[in-house]
């Protein structure tokens, strides 16, 4: 039967057939990514994305119709959490029996994956993870463009790096979403025929008006876990409560940390100043930016920042510690936000205090902030992904 979705003819030609392979569609950095890119090569190019897992009965992100979704494993999920709590429990059958299902499923997923990737009419695969990346290098026809998509910084962990050289090492290119990722990368792979290719990851729109600054609210928004730094952020915010008590902070997120994150705020009688909004669409999201006057990020890491560039776009000045890599490649600072070196904390209250302090400097350092976001807009990014796809 013909699918007027998936057999679009285009100016005499069969569009070419992109296929994005994807660990599952749920919530996540990279997922939201995935999500962003089919959504903007849908129009010019015949799209799928290929999962392993099926999480959740519809995908956490909003995906164009005209998106073709493939699960794998649509009837099996990762039960890694429960094995690890068996063990940390010492249930041993239970153990053994997560463990048995475990394997099973590790097992389908490498078998799955390496069958499509060998028996795709697909012209494009785009791989999301190094294991995929792995796969598509040995497996994939020599008639398809292969690209690798790497979204994690090594943070120093050079076997991590290897495992990604290693994994690309047969690929065409290997996208990275940040120029020193490129640089670095380029130099591990100069032997191989892989092509290091810089292109970052985009916002959905820039916002029709900015922020006005006026309200005295912090905002944070990402995932409460170990490396993004809240508690540091609490720390932080207790004494700017201090001098600012009519500050506000809205953290939006969930993670592990959320119940250590709930005591930091009880114990420290924080919580008619501190609120946790939980996970949030993006038009909550927004919302909340553009009610906000300054963006604080406390990540110990941070592969891109994609949130940064949220802030920016609508006219929010942002601090961050100079420790996340993601920061250093948006944030020139003093012109378009702040970096704060060595996690100084005095130095971020300081920065803070003269931002809460001073209107005009909002203004400025927001102005700037919106400018550099221009550069992450569809028009932009998209340009770059069509010269990989077509070869130029």
């Amino acid at each position: 039967m013909f699918n007027v979705n998936r057999d679009i003819i285009n100016v005499g030609d069969i569009m070419k057939k992109i296929s994005i392979l994807s660990l599952h569609l749920g919530y996540g950095g990279i997922e939201k990514c995935v999500a962003a890119l089919a959504n903007m090569l849908c129009d010019q190019y015949d799209v799928s994305i290929v999962c392993c897992y099926k999480l959740y009965d519809e995908p956490v992100f909003f995906i164009d119709p005209k998106v073709h979704i493939e699960y794998l494993m649509p009837d099996l999920k990762p039960n890694r959490e429960k094995f690890l709590a068996a063990l940390h429990k010492k249930k041993i059958f239970s153990a053994f029996i997560e463990g048995v299902y475990s394997t099973k499923v590790l097992i389908l997923k490498k078998r799955r994956m390496i069958h499509y990737i060998k028996h795709t009419s697909s012209d494009i695969m785009i791989a999301t993870r190094d294991i995929f990346d792995d796969w598509l290098g040995e497996y994939g026809s020599e008639n398809i463009v292969k690209i690798g998509w790497e979204h994690n910084h090594y943070h120093n962990d050079l076997k991590y790096a290897g495992n990604i050289t290693k994994s690309a090492w047969n690929l065409d290119y290997l996208v990275l979403v940040s120029s020193s990722l490129k640089n670095f990368y380029s130099k591990e792979l100069f032997r191989s025929k892989c092509k290091c290719i810089f292109i970052p990851n985009m916002i959905d729109y820039m916002p029709d008006s900015i922020a006005p600054l006026e309200n005295k609210r912090l905002i944070s928004v990402g995932r409460l876990s170990p490396e993004k730094g809240y508690l540091d952020l609490l720390k932080i915010y207790v004494i700017l409560k201090e001098k600012h008590p009519d500050w506000t902070l809205d953290i939006i997120g969930d993670g592990p940390e959320r119940d250590k994150i709930e005591k930091f705020i009880k114990a420290h009688n924080l919580e008619k100043h501190v609120f946790l909004h939980g996970f949030r669409k993006k038009d909550y999201i927004d919302k909340m930016l553009h009610e906000s006057s300054i963006y604080l990020m406390a990540s110990y890491t941070e592969s891109f920042g994609i949130v940064l560039i949220e802030a920016m776009s609508h006219g929010v000045p942002c601090i961050a510690f100079s420790s996340a890599e993601g920061a250093r490649e948006l944030i020139i600072s003093g012109k378009n936000g702040y970096l704060i070196k060595n996690r100084n904390h005095s130095a971020m209250i300081k920065k803070i205090e003269d931002l809460m302090n001073n209107y005009n400097e909002r203004k400025r350092i927001g102005d700037s902030s919106r400018e550099e976001a221009y550069k992450y807009t569809k028009d932009n990014v998209q340009e770059k992904w069509s010269n990989i796809i077509e070869k130029k």
